[in-house]
């Protein structure tokens, strides 16, 4: 539709193209801003297009395209511009627009595209008009162009045809050869077959005799390789008794030695503690010194009762210790998780095995610690404090155990003292004969 602004009739300017510009004729619009633009200088340029000034009219075509479109398009002198130079370079076709009579063999892309540019009267008709030519030319294009595929398409159809035709008689010839070659290896299969048979049936006859040859054979060297077993199972048994009993003789002698060693260096301690507990002088007793009676300076029963210790008293544990031959057993960690059970167990140990060390050189007693292995995350690198032995449970086997082995190894008669606060521990000590005290009152004694 051709609208009219600003302008009277027969005025081109005041027509309005109410659609967008076909693609052609926008194309060949593009090329004739591109030829024109070489023609004019930078300041007769709107100002988005003086960055193309210096660009090839190919190259500017092809980057400004949009650009050179909108300018023209809105920019009025810009197009006069374009225009003039249009008019110097197409005078016929420039005339023959303002005259109102395009030339009939010319390019209706071609006149639409001047026509846009020069805007004479009419012309939007001239570029509607040739928008619906390029479509009706694009359609006839398309339209032969199908034409010609189809018309290929039937030629290479009629052509596998034949070949089809061909491939499939060559086929059946070959088919029908080798049916034949089929059949005549079908005879020579079943003859080989045949002969197959029977050499499995005569394999059938020696396996079986190999087998049986196999299995007396297996029987035999089973047989032997039982009474070889059995022979070496004797030896072993011999020769494993032989070494139990060198083994226990050999210890039986060292432990029962050592156990009686110290058996008799606890007696011969407790008896010259208990000369001197007594203060026994060194001559015999006299008649006199048997009559019942109470001497200056010497305590009585009662007077022995009124010092009697309390049960918590750490004294009693200095007394214990002071014993000849006194052995100090500890359940390591049940003395510090009473102590102070907020410290890493590596301090723990650290600081036990510290005052321990202390009270082995106060008191001169043999001092073992124990630890419960299971509690390890690997093993502890560990240098024992002097006076101090530390144990570590095995695997599988408690502390508590290991405790109870320790004073178990101990001989009938020598003091052993064990601080732990587990009551299983304190009856299973008790009925070995060892003195179980809590671990409070290590702890006190310790600080």
């Amino acid at each position: 539709m051709v609208e009219s602004q600003g302008g009277g009739p027969g005025d081109g300017a005041a027509e309005v193209l109410d659609r967008p510009l076909p693609d052609g004729v926008r194309r060949r619009v593009v090329q004739i801003v591109s030829d024109g633009f070489g023609g004019l200088t930078v300041g007769e340029l709107p100002a988005q297009l003086r960055q193309y000034a210096r660009f090839a009219p190919n190259r500017r075509a092809k980057f400004a395209g949009n650009a050179m479109a909108a300018a023209l398009e809105t920019d009025p002198l810009f197009r006069q511009r374009i225009g003039e130079k249009f008019r110097e370079a197409q005078p016929e076709l420039s005339g023959a627009l303002d005259s109102g009579s395009p030339p009939p063999a010319a390019d209706p892309l071609d006149v639409a595209a001047a026509a846009y540019v020069l805007r004479p009267t009419g012309w939007v008709k001239l570029v509607t008009a040739a928008g619906e030519e390029a479509l009706r030319a694009d359609a006839e294009r398309a339209d032969e162009e199908s034409r010609v595929e189809l018309e290929r398409l039937r030629e290479e159809l009629a052509a596998a045809r034949d070949h089809t035709r061909a491939e499939t008689e060559r086929l059946r010839t070959e088919l029908d050869a080798a049916k034949k070659e089929a059949e005549s290896l079908h005879r020579k299969l079943r003859a080989a077959l045949s002969d197959v048979k029977r050499g499995e049936a005569a394999l059938r006859k020696l396996q079986g005799e190999m087998d049986t040859v196999r299995a007396e054979g297996q029987t035999q060297v089973s047989a032997a390789e039982v009474e070889t077993r059995r022979l070496k199972a004797r030896l072993g048994e011999a020769e494993a008794a032989l070494e139990a009993t060198r083994k226990a003789a050999r210890e039986g002698r060292s432990v029962e030695d050592m156990r009686v060693r110290l058996l008799l260096d606890t007696v011969l301690d407790a008896a010259q503690g208990l000369r001197r507990e007594l203060a026994l002088p060194p001559v015999s007793v006299r008649p006199a010194e048997t009559v019942d009676a109470v001497e200056p300076g010497r305590m009585t029963p009662k007077d022995i009762a009124a010092r009697a210790l309390s049960e918590h008293d750490p004294a009693i544990l200095d007394q214990l210790l002071a014993l000849p031959q006194a052995h100090l057993v500890v359940d390591g960690y049940n003395v510090t998780k009473t102590g102070y059970p907020q410290m890493p167990l590596e301090k723990q140990r650290l600081r036990l095995l510290g005052q321990l060390s202390q009270l082995a050189a106060q008191t001169g007693a043999e001092v073992t610690c124990v630890f419960d292995g299971a509690e390890l995350a690997a093993p502890v690198l560990l240098a024992p404090p002097r006076g101090v032995r530390v144990l570590f449970s095995k695997p599988g086997v408690t502390a508590d155990e290991l405790i109870r082995q320790l004073v178990r190894a101990e001989p009938p008669g020598r003091p052993v003292i064990v601080a732990s606060t587990d009551r299983e521990v304190a009856d299973g000590v008790a009925k070995a004969g060892a003195r179980p005290v809590a671990s409070a009152m290590l702890l006190k004694r310790l600080s």
